[in-house]
């Protein structure tokens, strides 16, 4: 059955390829929150993320023409944004001296978390604990190798499989398992000492949603 009639999404990308601008326009709107959360946990700067997700549905509207719906639209929106990502860690890495400038993000007064903008309506000490807690998951993400950590994000979506991950990755299935299992086994031995209960170790713990 081809991916057109059974991924809204992908029926969508099919009219942004005929130029229908309304149709882009709904796309951004569904997926623009998870790119950035995407972008944000792989280089966790909320300026670097933003420009970076704006980048991603700028090169999905300059790419529409060449779009061909051979899997869901979200594993080729999130292919798109892997790769600019890439790119810039790459761009770090041969030019190190242009990130010196930038904001430490274990500095920075942005919120931490899954999301740039992360509203919670919480007491002062609850925040101040949520808030360490979740700067601990960030670094134990961001230290993970860059594979392991990628598969581990786009894990967390919810329309992604693993046959999905496969895809943006490039590997097999049984590797996008056995990236997932050593990222979250690795983080809940990096976190062991921060997790009092077991309400945040869970998730990393079970496949309930696979």
């Amino acid at each position: 059955m081809p991916v057109a009639t059974t991924d809204p999404d992908a029926a969508l990308m099919l009219r942004v390829k005929r130029g229908d601008r309304a149709a882009f326009e709904e796309l951004v709107a569904h997926y623009q929150q998870p790119v950035l959360n995407f972008v944000y946990r792989t280089l966790p700067d909320s300026t670097e993320a933003e420009d970076l997700a704006q980048g991603t549905f700028v090169q999905v509207w300059k790419s529409a023409d060449r779009y061909e719906p051979n899997a869901k639209f979200s594993t080729w929106l999130f292919t798109i944004a892997r790769n600019l990502c890439l790119n810039e860690l790459r761009r770090r890495y041969r030019h190190p001296a242009d990130s010196l400038d930038a904001p430490a993000h274990a500095d920075s007064d942005e919120p931490r978390g899954h999301s740039v903008e992360d509203k919670r309506e919480t007491t002062a000490p609850d925040t101040l604990l949520r808030g360490e807690l979740e700067a601990k998951v960030d670094e134990a993400v961001a230290a993970l190798p860059e594979n392991q950590r990628t598969a581990l994000l786009l894990w967390q979506q919810d329309d992604l499989g693993y046959e999905d991950i496969a895809k943006v990755l490039g590997c097999s299935l049984s590797a996008v398992k056995s990236l997932i299992h050593r990222a979250r086994e690795t983080l809940k031995t990096r976190l062991k000492p921060y997790l009092r209960t077991g309400e945040w170790g869970e998730p990393l713990a079970t496949d309930e949603h696979r």
